[in-house]
């Protein structure tokens, strides 16, 4: 069951927090789109790691309430309620996908409560000086990002009829999906588990709208509000080299440009390829 936690601004944000409640606390930021049902270790690997491990759906996204007009940076806020309401002073940010940039905005905005940062196949900003944003991304991708350059109304269009489809029958769009990935990340979705994780996963948080998954894709497309250069939390940048939704020269890109960033670069792995690294990560995080 999910805790409902009040914002400053009246809003309720669903966190569930699982692990070792005496381990070190690190926030599991989900993809887009997501929840707070997204992968994460099983509870026995947590307690040996010693992580107390809290998850969260971000603003629009399954029980968590919307913040119209949200920016990247608006994470680190929410996170910080989250932990003041939990009695948290400092904790690690592991982002995945679509959390990533969210945890850069821990690393940035909460610097003297985020010890370290890690950021998985995530992306850069869209004004990203140097970097051809859209290449090697996937068809649907691009569309999604330009719909948003294009304007609000036209990328709820779009994406409302996607909700509408995963949410009528989750497990069939997984299988929809697995056909168009690439090879390293088709192997990673045969897993019967990790598909029955992701319906979840998709389910709650596209259960009452789109408007999560829309306010993503409009805050990447938008400032963050926030530099990687200024970001001094030791962060750790994890990428596939076959990802095609958010591909390797992103990360490259912030490597370059995040003064204590170790970045590794995984041959022969892709998008998914993150799941399969998350408990390295998160072994990481606690040392």
């Amino acid at each position: 069951m999910a805790e409902l936690i009040r914002t400053q601004d009246g809003r309720e944000l669903a966190v569930e927090h699982r692990g070792d409640p005496g381990g070190r606390p690190v926030f599991l930021l989900h993809g887009t789109p997501g929840s707070r049902l997204g992968p994460a270790p099983r509870t026995a690997v947590l307690y040996r790691l010693g992580v107390r491990l809290i998850t969260y759906d971000r603003a629009g996204y399954g029980d968590s309430d919307r913040l119209p007009g949200r920016r990247v940076a608006h994470a680190a806020a929410d996170v910080a309620t989250i932990a003041d309401a939990l009695g948290i002073d400092e904790f690690a940010v592991v982002g995945r996908s679509g959390g990533a940039p969210h945890a850069l905005a821990c690393a940035a905005l909460l610097p003297d409560r985020t010890v370290k940062a890690a950021g998985l196949v995530g992306l850069a900003p869209r004004d990203a000086q140097g970097l051809d944003w859209f290449e090697g991304m996937t068809e649907s991708n691009v569309r999604e990002y330009l719909n948003a350059a294009a304007g609000r109304r036209q990328l709820t269009g779009s994406l409302e009829f996607r909700t509408l489809t995963i949410r009528a029958d989750p497990a069939a769009s997984i299988a929809d999906m697995r056909s168009a990935l690439p090879e390293p990340d088709r192997v990673i979705v045969a897993d019967s588990g990790i598909r029955a994780m992701l319906v979840r996963n998709f389910a709650e948080g596209l259960r009452s709208s789109a408007d999560g998954w829309v306010d993503d894709v409009m805050s990447f497309s938008t400032d963050w509000e926030f530099r990687p250069e200024d970001i001094r939390t030791p962060v750790l940048l994890w990428h596939g080299e076959k990802d095609v939704f958010a591909p390797v020269q992103h990360t490259r890109w912030l490597a370059e440009r995040i003064p204590r960033a170790e970045m590794v670069v995984e041959r022969g792995a892709a998008h998914f390829g993150a799941l399969r690294v998350l408990t390295r990560v998160l072994s990481w995080t606690t040392w």
